[in-house]
């Protein structure tokens, strides 16, 4: 069964097409990054614009490289939440389009859960498992136990770690997207160089959720009260000490929901799933297995919603052509079905 699956819920127009959820026969992303370089920031004005000019040659193009046509094409998937509103209703509406001329079934894709799915695409991987989605609007832990049954366990209380990353590097101009940039400067930096505080969750249920704001405040505004006097202040040795500890905030709360839950395959996904470090650190966890997804799929991309569409079409499970478009995850706790199935 060969899915086409679209992609659009922020600053990248993307299609794909994936044979029985995982061979990936062409994967199409054009990214908006010189467009929003500028304001260090996604624009959605711009995005949802960009996204107009671009769904149709990219879908073209992916056909193209396919060398296939739209009537080989057995279904069509399309992201519908969460993101940008501007930026998912053009490619949730040229997928139901497309679907409804086509008379072919159409799935609406919960984004997060198509990063999740990510790492599928490149290996088997058993059920159940810990999910780590990591991006700039997301952090989450959860327990995965069906492609389409996932139990949230833990998020972040503030800002997702991705955002910190990027308010972080725009503060102190050190380039966009700032997880890329930061990853890169610190590779020449020393942790060592600053110790930023840790967040204290462990009262009141959050005993997985994660914080960045304090990171965030302590690097931008307070770095004065947390730099060792023994280091230049230098772009490579702020982005070491911020990057250590965004990091390990995160692997407190894994490891923990590891220990507790008994799950010990780990899979990550998003676009911080990317990040060097996080993947160094999780290596160095010797009782653990940890799947990444490879680099290309850990940013959006069509071919991770194309893969779960087909899982979900593969059941049985579309979505009626009335299903909308969502900036957030209803029924954030556990969550899996598309609304309407």
């Amino acid at each position: 069964m060969r899915i086409l699956g679209i992609e659009s819920s922020c600053d990248e127009t993307a299609a794909a097409i994936v044979e029985d959820g995982r061979t990936i026969i062409s994967n199409v992303v054009a990214t908006q990054i010189p467009f929003h370089a500028t304001y260090n920031g996604v624009v959605p004005e711009i995005a949802s614009r960009k996204h107009t000019e671009w769904i149709l040659p990219v879908v073209k193009q992916a056909l193209d490289e396919a060398k296939l046509s739209l009537e080989d094409i057995d279904g069509i998937a399309a992201t519908n939440r969460p993101g940008l509103m501007g930026s998912l209703l053009v490619g949730l509406t040229f997928g139901k389009t497309l679907a409804w001329s086509l008379d072919k079934p159409f799935i609406a894709v919960n984004h997060m859960l198509g990063h999740l799915y990510a790492a599928h695409l490149d290996r088997d991987i058993e059920y159940p498992y810990l999910g780590l989605l990591v991006s700039g609007g997301h952090s989450i832990i959860c327990k995965v136990s069906g492609y389409a049954d996932i139990e949230v366990l833990g998020t972040t209380v503030d800002d997702a770690v991705g955002e910190a990353f990027d308010k972080v590097a725009k503060f102190y101009g050190f380039g966009y997207p700032g997880g890329v940039a930061i990853d890169k400067l610190a590779k020449s930096g020393d942790p060592r160089s600053a110790r930023f505080p840790l967040p204290n969750l462990y009262k009141g249920g959050h005993e997985y959720d994660v914080s960045y704001s304090g990171l965030k405040t302590a690097a931008i505004n307070q770095i004065d009260q947390f730099w060792n006097p023994e280091f230049e202040r230098t772009p490579e040795n702020i982005s070491a000490a911020f990057q250590e500890t965004a990091v390990r905030i995160l692997l407190s709360r894994l490891l923990k929901a590891s220990r507790d839950t008994g799950l010990t395959r780990i899979v990550a996904g998003g676009g911080v799933a990317a990040n060097s470090r996080l993947r160094a650190l999780l290596a160095e966890e010797k009782d653990l297995e940890c799947i990444f997804p490879p680099l290309r799929l850990c940013t959006d991309n069509g071919a991770m919603i194309a893969g779960l569409g087909y899982r979900y079409l593969a059941d049985g499970v579309t979505s009626p052509f009335d299903t909308g478009a969502s900036a957030r995850v209803e029924g954030f706790r556990k969550f899996g079905r598309p609304r309407g199935a």
